[in-house]
């Protein structure tokens, strides 16, 4: 119509908050008329009955709204559209955790809410929304394992927690098995102050309460007593340290100059067809190198049986065997998804985070 004024937007929203409360209030009247089985100004043959109404307000995708909810004298009446104590709409509490799972902290998600839709959310209640995957957790956490792994691949990110009024490092230890099946799987989510290889042993103890009977190749980053970690959980697999590590360690005293060189030689030995092989070049390596840099071949000899487990091995699976690419990959996907929080309040917070991360 050529004498209609132009819609604004402020308008076009009032009418649908106004529909939504209305669609909202209805299906709230409805529930109760199910429940106490007739309609509203009707002659009552039940033995329960309607009792008024309490005053609550909703936040919502349209805004703060204000819902009369219908009582029964009986005080039975659980309303399912919107329960007792809940202050949040579902698809708005999907939205609030789905943007917690994407990094966002709490005061991100109060301030977008906020500006989006007016909403009047406390970082407090965005936590206790995203709580209700922590059910979810612990069930993932427990859940049964194969029986067989062909490789397991295990390393710990670190993040701050606060803790009694004081700021401490934690420990996260994250293992990635790979299957009969050819896929990878997250094992589980472990916390400690530290990293060591007697709180290892006690995964390792756990995995093996959850099923996991065996594995035929740990993929390990050298830390120290880790090997007799495995030995005494999984005595039967083998132990393969991260070829990167040893060398990323054996160039840390080595001469800018010579690194280059050094480098190019112990590849002869890690990149040799068979373990023979590798142990030819590893004479040659120690007879130009030993009296310039002794630790790095006592490194090598020291951990021999370890660093050329993969030798035993088809060479189509030796790389991600001496390498720990995929862990590493999945935990800097993990420091992304979480670059946002330099601080969690709480060991549940940073494993709340990570679960939801991974799914």
């Amino acid at each position: 119509m050529k004498n209609e004024k132009p819609v604004k937007a402020e308008e076009v929203r009032a009418k649908i908050k106004r529909l939504v409360q209305q669609t909202l209030q209805e299906a709230l009247e409805g529930e109760l008329e199910e429940f106490v089985g007739y309609p509203k100004h009707q002659s009552n043959t039940s033995d329960n009955a309607r009792n008024g109404y309490s005053v609550k307000t909703v936040q919502t995708d349209s805004g703060p709204m204000e819902l009369e909810v219908p009582r029964d004298r009986k005080s039975d009446f659980q309303p399912k559209l919107i329960r007792k104590r809940q202050t949040v709409l579902d698809d708005v509490e999907d939205k609030i955790v789905a943007m917690y799972a994407k990094g966002m902290t709490t005061r991100d998600i109060q301030e977008i809410l906020g500006d989006m839709y007016g909403m009047e959310i406390s970082p407090s209640l965005v936590s206790r929304l995203t709580d209700r995957v922590l059910p979810r957790l612990e069930e993932w956490q427990n859940r049964p394992l194969q029986e067989r792994y062909v490789i397991v691949w295990f390393d710990c990110i670190f993040y701050k927690v606060r803790h009694e009024g004081k700021v401490e490092n934690k420990a996260i230890y994250v293992l990635i098995g790979l299957g009969l099946d050819g896929k990878k799987e997250l094992l589980g989510f472990w916390i400690n102050k530290t990293e060591s290889s007697s709180y290892w042993l006690g995964v390792f103890n756990e995995l093996k309460g959850r099923g996991l009977k065996d594995v035929f190749i740990f993929s390990v980053d050298g830390l120290s007593g880790i090997e007799k970690a495995i030995n005494a959980a999984y005595p039967e697999s083998d132990v393969q340290r991260c070829i990167v590590h040893q060398i990323r360690n054996c160039l840390k005293y080595v001469s800018w100059k010579e690194k280059k060189e050094l480098a190019k030689d112990m590849k002869t030995v890690y990149a040799a067809s068979t373990e023979e092989e590798a142990k030819d070049q590893m004479d040659r390596f120690e007879q130009k190198w030993q009296s310039t840099y002794p630790h790095v071949i006592k490194s090598w000899r020291t951990n021999w049986d370890s660093l050329t487990a993969f030798f035993r091995y088809p060479v189509e699976i030796r790389k991600i065997m001496y390498t720990t690419n995929v862990i590493e990959s999945v935990n800097s996907k993990f420091r992304k998804a979480t670059s946002a929080r330099r601080l969690f309040p709480t060991d549940d917070a940073i494993l709340k985070s990570l679960f939801m991360a991974a799914m």
